[in-house]
C-alpha cells in the first residue's frame, strides 16, 4: 500500500478485500488505504467493478473522473514501478495502458494460455500484444465502463482488451519492472493454467458470439 501511494498522481489507494480470511483489511487500513470488503469471495472482476464504483463515489464533482490503476496484491514493494502506466493515459495518448513484466523467476508455463489470448486479440485488431494476461493496468473511467460487465474468472484481462479494441479505444503496452509470484511447474501450477485457459476460452467465445450471432464459437 505504501508503495502504491508513492506513485506520482495517485491520491487515493483503494483495496478491495474479496472475502479473505486473513488480516488484509486491517493491514491495508493501517497503511492508509481505503478498504472495501466483500463478505465472500466474488472473484477478480467483481473486485475490480467494486473498486471502480467506490472510486467514482470519491471523485470531486468539479473535477474529471479519476483514472483507474489496477495493481495486484502480490507485487509488494515493486508496485511503485507501475508508475509508467499513468502518463500515456493521463496525456490522452491511450485509453488503456498494460504493463509488460520482465521474465519472472520460477515461472513454469509453456505459453499455451498466453498464445490463446494473443491469437484472439490479434484476430480482432491485427495487433499482437506481448502481455495480454497482465493485470497491471491504467484505464480511463470511460473505457472501463465501456468494457463492463467484465469477463469472469481469469478471462477478465483478455475480455477487457478485446472489448476495448473492438470499440476503437487506444491500447498500449508499457515495460514495468515488476515482480510477483508466478505459477510454477508443479500440479498446482498446471491446475491454475488449466483454469486460466478455460476462463479465457470462454471469454473469447462469448465475444465471438456477440460479433457473429449466427455462428457457433
Amino acid at each position: 500500500m505504501r508503495s502504491a501511494r508513492s506513485i506520482p498522481n495517485v491520491d487515493l489507494v483503494l483495496v478491495v478485500d474479496d472475502g479473505s480470511e486473513d488480516d488484509t483489511q486491517h493491514i491495508a487500513r493501517a497503511a492508509g488505504a481505503v478498504v472495501v470488503r466483500h463478505s465472500h469471495n466474488r472473484g477478480k472482476a467483481s473486485a475490480m467493478e467494486t473498486g471502480a464504483a467506490v472510486a467514482a463515489m470519491r471523485d470531486a464533482a468539479d473535477q474529471p473522473a479519476r483514472l483507474l490503476l489496477f495493481i495486484d496484491a502480490d507485487l509488494g514493494d515493486t508496485a511503485v514501478n507501475t508508475a509508467p502506466l499513468v502518463p500515456p493515459v493521463l496525456a490522452g495518448k491511450a485509453d488503456l495502458a498494460i504493463a509488460v513484466l520482465p521474465p519472472q523467476a520460477g515461472a513454469g508455463g509453456h505459453g499455451i494460455v498466453l498464445g490463446l489470448a494473443r491469437k484472439a486479440i490479434q484476430g480482432v485488431s491485427g495487433w499482437t500484444p506481448k502481455a495480454p494476461l497482465s493485470g497491471q493496468r491504467c484505464i480511463t473511467r470511460e473505457a472501463f465502463e465501456s468494457a463492463a460487465p467484465l469477463a469472469r474468472g481469469w478471462g477478465v484481462e483478455t475480455g477487457m482488451t478485446l472489448d476495448l479494441l473492438e470499440q476503437g479505444f487506444g491500447v498500449v503496452e508499457v515495460p514495468c519492472d515488476l515482480r510477483h509470484r508466478p505459477s510454477g511447474s508443479d500440479l498446482r501450477g498446471y491446475l491454475h493454467r488449466a483454469a486460466q485457459y478455460r476462463d479465457i476460452a470462454y471469454a473469447i467465445a462469448v465475444r465471438r458470439v456477440r460479433r457473429y450471432p449466427g455462428e457457433r464459437a
